[in-house]
């Protein structure tokens, strides 16, 4: 493999034919991974080199999410209406995946690596489509007014097309409600003491809500929720505290969310059964608890995102067959080779030996032996500037990279 930081005298390179990974996740705000596996596909000119590239856009349970695992396993992608966060209808998306292409690794963490019924179906539903922040204008973020009634809008329609299951990414959500809009879609009420539905049970409406009636319709499938979040419902490791001023929440209002989160989110175990344990259960308080009212309900399981991902994606076997691994995301830090996404990506091809160049907005991890580290963003560019142009500025960098 050649050296592709070049010395000021060396002549050009000569490249033999290698097999190069592209594993991109987003850059938030401005780039979605396929767009980033892409732009540095063209930058490269792989073609001018013999260079076989291997596209591998990742997804973590947010955008893009449908579209990448939907597409990996031969799926099709349907396009339906539905309530967004804040009730304006939205075209949210929903994958239908035939169980017997996904790879076996991933269906065995479905509970499913049995050999599967012809003509079985996974749905592949992506919240951020139907209950997502990116939705919304910054002014018309408030999570006392925001639903997750299109997500259950969205698990409705699989479970009417006849789905044997059904995979839920969490991730980007613009709700606090602890799902309970989604349970509205799927057949719970929520009333007041004179017995009026509260719809949709949005926080700002809680304190209207007096008892919890109706039932989910029982031809629901087992639903799992693709989740790397570890955090429990309320406290100060909770859905409102670390995620609510993203959406949001002001922070004169966080303990009065969290005490109107905590009163229904009791209403729901007492009425479900459930123990009030469930509440503090890592990842509890994902995407505005939605987690917690889907496991309080239906039973939902939570399943390792990444993990998930990476086995629907047969990334294991994409990075062992690679000779040079080339992936990014927006910010990349000390901590990211110890998390999840491009970060894992660039452990896993580092512990294999292999030469890894990572592309971010923002770089404030050092370099090491054969990790490469490259910030896309010129030094002193406003924040908004560095958005609208992340697409020419990580086309520049991996050409500079990569032909100078």
């Amino acid at each position: 493999m050649p050296d592709m930081r070049l010395k000021p005298d060396d002549p050009p390179p000569t490249f033999a034919a290698m097999r190069v990974l592209l594993a991109f996740d987003k850059f938030k705000d401005s780039l979605n991974a396929r767009e980033a596996c892409e732009i540095t596909a063209r930058a490269l000119g792989a073609n001018d080199r013999g260079w076989t590239l291997d596209l591998c856009p990742l997804a973590d349970g947010g955008e893009g999410f449908c579209d990448i695992l939907t597409g990996a396993a031969g799926g099709q992608v349907i396009v339906s209406s539905v309530n967004g966060p804040r009730g304006e209808i939205v075209q949210a998306t929903l994958g239908i995946v035939p169980l017997a292409s996904i790879p076996a690794a991933a269906r065995a963490l479905l509970a499913s690596s049995a050999t599967p019924k012809p003509g079985a179906t996974v749905a592949v539903i992506e919240m951020a489509s139907a209950s997502g922040l990116a939705l919304l204008a910054e002014s018309a973020r408030d999570p006392w007014q925001t639903t997750t009634y299109g997500t259950g809008e969205l698990i409705r329609t699989a479970t009417e097309l006849g789905v044997s299951a059904i995979l839920l990414g969490v991730g980007g959500s613009a709700t606090n409600d602890i799902g309970a809009g989604a349970l509205a879609a799927l057949g719970l009420s929520f009333e007041s003491a004179r017995g009026e539905k509260i719809e949709p049970p949005i926080p700002a409406r809680w304190r209207e809500v007096h008892r919890i009636t109706g039932s989910i319709n029982p031809a629901i499938p087992p639903v799992f929720i693709a989740c790397d979040v570890t955090n429990p419902l309320l406290g100060p490791r909770g859905a409102a505290a670390i995620y609510g001023p993203q959406k949001g929440l002001k922070a004169a209002d966080f303990a009065r969310l969290d005490h109107e989160t905590a009163r229904l989110a009791l209403l729901l175990c007492s009425y479900y059964q459930q123990p009030d344990s469930l509440m503090e259960l890592s990842g509890a308080g994902a995407a505005g608890g939605i987690s917690f009212g889907l496991m309080a309900a239906s039973g939902a399981k939570l399943l390792p995102g990444f993990d998930l991902v990476s086995a629907w994606l047969d990334v294991d076997a994409r990075l062992a067959a690679a000779d040079l691994i080339i992936t990014g995301e927006g910010r990349f830090d000390e901590s990211s080779l110890t998390g999840k996404g491009p970060g894992a990506i660039a452990a896993r091809g580092l512990a294999l030996g292999k030469p890894v160049h990572v592309f971010a907005g923002q770089v404030t991890a050092a370099p090491r032996d054969n990790l490469s580290l490259h910030a896309i963003t010129p030094p002193g560019t406003p924040l908004e500037r560095a958005l609208a142009t992340a697409s020419e500025n990580l086309a520049a960098t991996v050409h500079r990279v990569f032909h100078t």
